[in-house]
């Protein structure tokens, strides 16, 4: 029945935004897009795991993406910089995990629903997984968001205040694992970045606190899955893809907007 893919769809994109969009904050507050895209790429090592051993695909690879974020963590700062160590890990994991996938005997992938997601395919059991990550992730957020805020912004001062900056870096990354094991199979590891990006991006046009930039972020983000849905479904176009496209646009949109308001108002005075 139409109504009822299309709904199980829409929910499953209203938990990715939740989630997606203060986490999208935090990556363009950070500067972390390249870690976006190395968890991402990690995700294929993780979905050629699980299947090698017979595992849940979202356990395969959140296993993997959480290993690489404590890692990265850890690392980051004391031989090279996080950059480096990013770079390094994107491309090698994606690496490994197109070679793991390719000496799987038995077994038949679709590498691209993996790799550009396929939202209009989610189960109810998904939904579920999707929801409770998101839940996680978001309650997460609320119980560290001074201390993340404060590492994030000024780093200085929140080692002054007496918060661990390091610890509240990896609680960011772990959150950012989570998030990559509950996207993949809805947009796929290639524009897991865009939809953590976009939205935030969108978002800091219109908002004057990080609190309101998180909310309107998870605005956007919804806005996105609801329109990349209308057109996966008018335009006969993929669904993730498409989902990315809308996002973009809202973004462009914004931004005109707000160069409308800033010249009218450099008008007026």
């Amino acid at each position: 029945m139409l109504d009822d893919f299309m709904f199980r769809a829409l929910l499953a994109g209203i938990g990715l935004a939740l989630a997606a969009g203060p986490l999208g904050c935090f990556v363009v507050w950070r500067k972390m897009a390249y870690f976006g895209d190395a968890t991402a790429h990690a995700a294929i090592l993780g979905v050629a795991l699980s299947l090698a051993f017979s595992l849940s695909t979202f356990i395969g690879v959140l296993l993997v993406a959480a290993l690489m974020a404590f890692c990265i963590a850890r690392l980051s700062g004391r031989m090279y910089a996080i950059d480096t160590l990013l770079g390094v890990a994107a491309h090698l994991s994606l690496a490994l995990g197109l070679v793991a996938v390719s000496k799987l005997s038995g077994v038949r992938l679709d590498l691209s629903s993996y790799l550009f997601g396929d939202i209009l395919a989610v189960s109810r059991a998904d939904i579920v997984v999707v929801w409770l990550g998101a839940v996680l992730t978001t309650a997460l957020l609320i119980w560290r968001w001074e201390p993340l805020l404060t590492s994030t912004l000024n780093p200085d001062l929140a080692a002054a205040r007496g918060y661990d900056v390091e610890r509240e870096q990896l609680v960011l990354m772990m959150s950012l694992a989570v998030l990559v094991a509950v996207a993949i199979k809805l947009v796929g590891a290639l524009l897991i970045t865009a939809i953590l990006i976009i939205p935030a991006a969108a978002a800091r046009v219109f908002s004057k606190t990080p609190e309101q930039m998180a909310v309107v972020a998870i605005v956007v983000g919804v806005l996105a899955v609801a329109g990349g849905l209308g057109m996966s479904l008018f335009a006969d176009t993929p669904s993730g893809p498409s989902i990315v496209v809308v996002a973009g646009l809202l973004f462009l949109i914004a931004n005109v907007i707000a160069s409308a308001k800033a010249r009218s108002s450099g008008r007026s005075r």
